[in-house]
């Protein structure tokens, strides 16, 4: 039992938080794909039509970003280009000719398009076309408008490579999206929120104490974690545009593992102020404290099914930890949900509603699981030796954990079918805590 209880609260000493601001921290992550199972796409982007140098440099970082979001997801097969001469641009005329032409080259799709400054080369406008070369289909594209900025580049690469995605697979984009992370270094916990490629990292907060179990709210605009910063976990929700900071639970004993209802408008989290560790929820502000676990036991690390009718968790109640679920509205009776092997925690429901993942032992390491909510088929996504904190992508079919390898914490993503597997690391400190939310 008292294994269980470091597991799940890990708690710490905490001495003292400092809030970062004209921070020039570096910390940017390496993504490398470890595992690779599907068939993949032969696709072909042309570089973006430019007329001034400038231009043709912005163009070529959204190209180079879009091919890295690609390969990223193992699904496409990023063709190299014949010279084009002349350029292809958006306005291109699409022909039997043109298409045969690149159905002949190995394509099954083609990306074109163009760049041109605008407002005395403070902003840039880009337009592109997305063409299905094998059936010889235009599926369309966007225009868009943005500030003549490295970091605005990548963000317009981001869409673009959402609507090639889902254009083409069917999936929702992940690539708008941002992550949340703790990076540990020396004696620092820094907070740190980031692209989905883990570029245009920003520094949100840095303690000398530790900073755990983050979890972004349904809009992307805030993120609820506990910090020990009093000496004690408290639960913070803090809003990223401002630097806000509020506490949400600082009752006597733990304040821990804050989730948010899908709606934005409750949290749920775990409070010992009772003698035991119960789940509670509040309203965003923390008012409206309501007790939801009613069952003597360790009930901990609640999570709101898509829906919000219901609430995941982990419990002992049944002498080793797994996962049961409840009525969010505290009714009724607590209902079983895992019955394999002798450990399942930290239950994260997919935002869909077809999965449910978490952390379980296997062969002797702790592993992520993932569970069809309908099947009930469990399927396990990694290896150990030490995976822990699942967080669900936006469009529900990737997850990012942290890992330990040969004694160095980490990041992984994997698809929810297993087949595509990526490694996140840093050159310097240790990564842990990860969360994916949307954009606001």
């Amino acid at each position: 039992l008292m294994k269980f209880k470091k597991l799940l609260i890990r708690c710490g000493i905490l001495v003292s938080i400092i809030c970062i601001s004209n921070s020039s921290l570096s910390q940017s992550l390496r993504i490398d794909i470890t595992g690779v199972g599907q068939t993949q796409m032969p696709i072909a982007l042309a570089p973006f039509y430019s007329k001034t140098k400038s231009d043709e440099k912005f163009g070529q970082i959204i190209n180079d970003v879009i091919q890295s979001n690609l390969r990223r997801t193992a699904a496409f097969n990023i063709l190299p280009l014949p010279p084009l001469n002349p350029a292809l641009s958006s306005n291109v005329e699409l022909s039997d000719d043109f298409f045969n032409k690149w159905r002949n080259l190995g394509t099954h799709a083609l990306v074109i398009g163009d760049i041109a400054s605008e407002n005395n080369l403070k902003n840039i406008g880009i337009k592109f076309r997305l063409l299905d070369t094998l059936r010889a289909i235009d599926l369309g594209g966007l225009s868009l408008q943005t500030n003549n900025k490295t970091s605005e580049a990548r963000g317009i690469a981001h869409r673009i490579s959402d609507f090639i995605l889902e254009s083409l697979t069917g999936e929702p984009g992940f690539f708008s999206t941002r992550l949340a992370y703790v990076v540990r270094k020396k004696n620092k916990h820094l907070l740190i929120v980031s692209d989905s490629d883990g570029h245009n990292e920003r520094p949100a907060l840095e303690s000398s104490q530790s900073l755990i179990s983050l979890a972004w709210s349904p809009k992307g605009d805030r993120l609820a974690y506990v910090s020990f910063e009093t000496g004690k976990p408290i639960v913070f929700v803090h809003t990223l545009s401002t630097g806000e900071r509020n506490i949400i639970a600082n009752y006597k004993g733990s304040n821990s593992s804050p989730t948010w209802s899908p709606d934005g408008k409750k949290l749920a989290f775990v409070l010992t102020k009772d003698g035991s560790s119960q789940i509670y929820t509040a309203n965003e502000k923390g008012g409206n404290l309501k007790r939801i676990t009613k069952i003597r036991a360790i009930n901990t690390e609640p999570n709101y099914s898509h829906d919000g009718k219901y609430i995941f968790y982990t419990s002992d109640q049944g002498g080793k930890p797994q996962i049961y679920k409840i009525r969010a509205s505290g009714q009724g009776y607590p209902k079983r949900v895992t019955f394999k092997r002798n450990f399942n925690a930290r239950p994260v429901a997919g935002p869909n509603g077809d999965y449910l993942a978490y952390v379980t032992t296997f062969e002797g390491d702790f592993v992520i699981a993932i569970m069809n909510l309908v099947s009930k088929e469990e399927t396990i996504l990694s290896g150990g030796p030490k995976d822990d904190s699942p967080s669900f992508a936006p469009n529900g079919r990737w997850l990012i954990f942290s890992s330990r390898i040969a004694g160095k914490e980490i990041l992984s993503a994997v698809s929810v079918d297993g087949k595509v597997k990526t490694r996140i690391t840093m050159e310097s400190g240790d990564i842990r805590s990860p969360a994916w939310g949307k954009l606001p």
